[in-house]
């Protein structure tokens, strides 16, 4: 046990010193640079009249604004018209096609310009954030950026599981490298605000590439790397801001829809999280036992944490000291998709997974 204590506070010192490094090498977008390019901003969007309209508000002046009604019944389509942005009327998803990606499909296909900028609905905008995405874009000769957004997190829900997202890609993805590989484990990505030049995008194969998958933002990004493309996430923190969910019940909901593909098997998955655990959660038990060597190792992970926030505007403190239940959250979160995903019973936004 010793040993395994050992290795677990080795691997959560190197996984803070490497967030330390990410953090100086995540690219940033220039508030205030622009570009002269003609950029579409478009936007998928199914059943969401109490968000849409100040996502679209903010946007309006960075570029035509296009958004796809999804087949909404709560009068989306009307919110937007009145924030000033073009509807799309969307058609029914084939057969073997999310909602999302056949969404997306159909945006792309409705617009000319060589470069598209995706935004979720849930998103608020800065002035200028769209210029200046698109600029980092051209000037690091990428063909894709995930912008991302500062998280939203005011339960204690949220604020528990939500800062895992960039923390997690911060800690254990090294960024310029995974800029370049085309390995699908090299890849990190954020379909919340997205910059994708449409000529890496049909190399890849489109949004068809990706049809049927749930994580489809990573799945794209490593369909463009692997067609020869470049790109990745950025830091969108003075870009954006996003809450994607509101309590434990809309969190529930959206990590079960998802996490069974995040690890891609359960075998994966369980492999996955026992690494966590070992550098976050046992580290953190020994230390309550008096092990010295355990509480270097639960201090280590509280700096990644707190380097992960800071870097990306986040609530570092007191949360960061609870990260071994959030890793412990994940993991039930996890054992719950994987449940409701052989059960049959995962839906999203009224649509059968």
């Amino acid at each position: 046990m010793g040993r395994a204590v050992g290795l677990g506070a080795a691997l959560a010192g190197a996984g803070a010193a490497h967030a330390v490094v990410n953090a100086r090498l995540l690219r940033r977008p220039v508030l205030g640079a622009r570009t002269r390019r003609r950029v579409p901003i478009l936007i998928p969007a199914r059943n969401e009249a109490s968000h849409i309209g100040e996502c679209v508000a903010a946007l309006v002046g960075q570029g035509e604004v296009i958004v796809l009604d999804d087949g909404s019944s709560d009068g989306t389509a009307e919110v937007v018209r009145a924030a000033g942005a073009r509807v799309l009327p969307g058609i029914a998803p084939p057969p073997g096609w999310r909602g999302k990606p056949w969404a997306c499909a159909q945006l792309a296909a409705a617009v000319d310009e060589s470069v598209l900028v995706f935004v979720d609905a849930d998103v608020r905008a800065t002035p200028g954030a769209v210029a200046a995405a698109v600029a980092l874009l051209d000037a690091a000769r990428l063909d894709v950026i995930c912008p991302f957004p500062r998280q939203l997190a005011d339960t204690f829900p949220e604020r528990l599981v939500q800062p895992l997202l960039q923390w997690s890609w911060l800690v254990t993805l090294p960024l310029r490298v995974a800029e370049r590989s085309p390995r699908p484990s090299l890849t990190a990505a954020c379909g919340q605000f997205m910059v994708v030049r449409r000529a890496a995008l049909e190399r890849a194969g489109g949004f068809a590439a990706v049809r049927g998958d749930v994580l489809d933002d990573l799945a794209l990004v490593r369909a463009i790397k692997a067609a020869g493309g470049r790109g990745g996430v950025v830091d969108g923190t003075a870009l954006a801001t996003c809450r994607m969910y509101r309590g434990w019940a809309e969190l529930h909901d959206g990590y079960a829809k998802s996490l069974w593909e995040a690890f891609g098997s359960p075998s994966g998955a369980a492999g996955v999280l026992g690494l966590l655990g070992l550098a976050y959660v046992l580290p953190a038990a020994a230390a309550m036992r008096g092990s010295r060597v355990g509480a270097l190792g639960y201090i280590a992970g509280v700096v990644s944490r707190v380097v992960a926030a800071r870097r990306t505007g986040g609530r570092s403190l007191p949360d960061a000291f609870a990260h071994p239940a959030s890793v412990l959250a994940l993991g039930y979160l996890t054992a719950l998709s994987w449940r409701d995903r052989r059960a049959g019973r995962l839906r999203w936004k009224g649509r059968a997974i």
